[in-house]
């Protein structure tokens, strides 16, 4: 954080709220029309950088991954061990669901038992959008690294 952040904006900034940090790369997928653009504009003023899609030939930091129940978005568990091959050692990856009462909503059952299968920890959630929760899901290798 900025020496010159103002607090209140560091609550109020979704991409803050998800841990991101300037330079970071970020990929993003399962992007569709119903992602929150605000959410998505916060993420790119705050690393600097647009969003690299499932295209992006490198590695990225943050893999940020909407994913909606019984839609064309598959398997959630072959959908999270598809996301780790785009991450960094250390990485993490930001699973964004539709909110409960919403299309699309996923169990928080079901998001438990996929990132386990999948090799994943869930560590945290965080509220960054008015229609989507967030989950953050880490390797063992990034529960274990040190902070940037």
């Amino acid at each position: 954080m900025s020496a010159t952040a103002d607090p209140a904006e560091d609550r109020s900034n979704p991409a803050r709220r998800l841990g991101l940090e300037p330079g970071q790369v970020v990929q993003e997928l399962g992007y569709d029309e119903d992602v929150d653009h605000d959410l998505r504009e916060s993420v790119e003023d705050l690393t600097g950088a647009e969003l690299v899609d499932e295209d992006y030939d490198d590695v990225a930091d943050v893999v940020l991954m909407w994913f909606r129940e019984d839609t064309e978005d598959g398997d959630l568990t072959d959908a999270l061990v598809d996301a780790q091959e785009y991450l960094v050692e250390g990485g993490v990856v930001w699973l964004l669901t539709p909110k409960t009462g919403r299309d699309g909503h996923v169990e928080a059952s079901d998001i438990a038992d996929a990132a386990q299968t999948a090799g994943l920890s869930q560590t945290s959630t965080a509220a960054v959008s008015k229609d989507w929760s967030a989950v953050r899901l880490t390797t063992k290798a990034a529960k274990a690294a040190p902070k940037r």
